[in-house]
């Protein structure tokens, strides 16, 4: 099972409105996109379940900084380690730790990193940011610390060494087992329900232009959005569908819904740098 898984010149910006039915206010975030490697040539038919299998695409590999608050919250951490370099071609590469610097803060700066799956494009970089707290589904990390390894069980797109660093930061009381839907942050809720590894997350942000959900691998790329096609890779289909119907319903506009690895990305928002454009 195939898995997947810039500079910035940016001021994090914290606002406050009021929130109905609740006397705590709503925190409003500035969200980026910051790509930090492509992987040329992939099939379309390995991101888009139907899909044509002669198309490729260029793919962006990519992380989400969520600023505002006092906080600087990552959303994935790439890959670095040299065996994915054997296993892939890989274009135009940034450490992702060297990506965020670009985008604003240094390394040790970064206040949270939220996996959205154990995916080594998605968690492999998680031990490059040292004072991170780190925010992963309990069922995610159970299963692959676990399961996974035993007999019918499945691990696809797991590094040993990730879970290794996975198991290191639960000893360290840096790991936060995250409990199907909940807010995590304030105003910053992940989500199950994608299917994409066994309990895969995706996040919503509030935002001065509304509501953005980052789906990471729940959607790989817009095309899942625009023709409800599931990803080519998940546990459940079904389940990836109603997720993605989730998503729109929580972002209000599908143009606020923004995927794990589409190119299209660095075009369709506003450009801050090369590499990086604000989303929200």
């Amino acid at each position: 099972m195939f898995a997947l898984g810039c500079w910035l010149v940016a001021i994090g910006a914290w606002q406050t409105t009021p929130t109905v039915g609740s006397q705590s206010p709503t925190a409003i975030y500035e969200v980026y996109a910051i790509r930090y490697a492509v992987i040329p040539d992939f099939p379309v038919a390995g991101l888009v379940a139907g899909a044509d299998g002669q198309r490729k695409i260029d793919i962006a590999m990519m992380v989400w900084l969520i600023r505002g608050g006092g906080r600087n919250v990552l959303v994935d951490a790439g890959f670095y380690r040299p065996q994915f370099f054997k296993s892939w071609k890989v274009r135009d590469f940034v450490r992702p730790d060297d990506a965020v610097a670009r985008a604003g803060p240094r390394p040790q700066e970064i206040t949270d990193v939220i996996l959205s799956h154990a995916h080594w494009d998605h968690t492999d970089g998680a031990d490059l940011f040292p004072k991170a707290q780190i925010w992963i589904q309990k069922d995610e990390y159970r299963y692959y610390t676990a399961d996974a390894w035993q007999p019918g069980g499945k691990h696809g797109g797991i590094d040993p060494d990730d879970v290794q660093m996975l198991v290191g930061f639960n000893m360290a009381s840096r790991l936060h087992l995250v409990d199907g839907d909940q807010e995590i942050l304030p105003g910053i809720r992940v989500y199950t329900g994608g299917r994409h590894t066994y309990a895969s997350q995706y996040v919503s942000v509030p935002t001065r232009s509304g509501t953005i959900v980052l789906a990471s691998d729940n959607m790989y790329l817009y095309e899942n959005l625009e023709k409800r096609a599931p990803i080519a890779q998940t546990f459940d289909a079904a389940s990836n569908l109603k997720a993605q119907d989730h998503m729109k319903e929580i972002a209000g506009d599908p143009k606020r819904v923004v995927p794990g690895h589409d190119p299209a990305v660095m075009t369709r928002f506003p450009q801050v740098a090369p590499g990086v454009v604000r989303v929200d």
